[in-house]
């Protein structure tokens, strides 16, 4: 308060020691630099002021869910946000389109892999199928498939879900296999790329004719699979897995 009003004093000094006809001149600066002085503190304000990490969470959570259920072309921001207790343009000031808010959603569907190789080629292909299962199986994944598979499903998000969910299983599971075919383990001429698909694949065509596959089915596959490309099931006898003459 006392730097104030002696600041007070000196602009009424500096008004006395002028002319009258100074004094409007004067006044308008005075009030201009109090505006600017105020604006910039609400601009300042504005800057300093502490974004919510939880409306994040929130938004896309509930954005997942959305994707999940409604598909792409019925996912509604407004729904979202209203959902996940914010405003819409809290919501636009993170992701300014649908495509940004549904690209960012698929975070969620992207599964850590196994722990590092062993040496046990066939044993870490079951491991890997287990790892999938259990994502595959959590509430709206599967759901999550269809959507990417409708006509209506914007194409960066289906190259986003491609990238960042189908492609880091695919190339583990054929790192897998790659590592097998090179100890000689199996056949060194089957086509891996038909082999990777089976094992995902497999799931889905389960999950389409059964309420729900096996709780073995990760074993099941791997070994159905490992002897698909010429591999021996630990205690069956060995064959040679060259190529015949």
């Amino acid at each position: 308060m006392g730097t104030d009003s002696q600041g007070v004093h000196r602009v009424a000094d500096v008004l006395n020691d002028h002319a009258p006809t100074d004094l409007t001149t004067m006044n308008n600066t005075v009030r201009y630099c109090i505006a600017v002085a105020d604006q910039a503190s609400t601009v300042q304000q504005r800057r300093g002021r502490a974004r919510d990490p939880d409306i994040d969470a929130r938004v896309l959570a509930v954005a997942n869910r959305h994707l999940s259920t409604h598909g792409y072309e019925a996912m509604s921001l407004t729904a979202i946000a209203h959902e996940a207790q914010t405003t819409r343009q809290a919501l636009y000031r993170r992701w300014p389109t649908k495509v940004s808010l549904a690209a960012a959603t698929l975070h969620a569907a992207v599964d850590v892999g196994p722990d590092e190789a062993t040496a046990d080629p066939l044993a870490d292909l079951t491991a890997e199928l287990a790892n999938f299962q259990r994502g595959v199986s959590r509430p709206g994944r599967l759901s999550l498939v269809g959507t990417m598979l409708q006509d209506n499903t914007a194409p960066e998000v289906l190259a986003r879900y491609r990238a960042q969910v189908v492609a880091p299983r695919r190339g583990r599971i054929r790192a897998i296999l790659d590592r097998a075919q090179r100890l000689g383990l199996i056949a060194p001429d089957v086509d891996l790329d038909v082999a990777v698909t089976l094992c995902t694949g497999s799931w889905y065509a389960r999950a389409l004719a059964e309420p729900r596959p096996p709780s073995d089915w990760p074993a099941r596959t791997a070994a159905l699979v490992w002897r698909a490309v010429g591999g021996t099931l630990p205690g069956a006898p060995r064959h040679s897995t060259a190529p015949s003459r």
